[in-house]
């Protein structure tokens, strides 16, 4: 799992504020969403991965960007 700031080559990342949740199983993305969350959000954006990763242990959450939408939707 990667939460952070996306790359695109078209914009300079000090340009990009956006801050995604991005799933990997086996190396492959399963689950991508965008987040409310400011570029210089890192201790919520930790906070975020955290649940993120204490759900999809538990198996309360599946491993698809509808179930990781509604984390990833709320402010911190």
């Amino acid at each position: 799992m990667r939460v952070g700031v996306p790359d695109d080559s078209y914009i300079p990342r000090r340009e990009i504020d956006t801050v995604d949740v991005e799933l990997f199983v086996d190396g492959r993305a399963v689950a991508a969403v965008n987040t409310v969350l400011d570029a210089d959000q890192a201790s919520e954006a930790l906070q975020l991965a955290r649940e993120i990763v204490a759900g999809l242990e538990s198996g309360k959450l599946e491993p698809t960007a509808a179930a990781l939408e509604p984390l990833a939707d709320q402010p911190r």
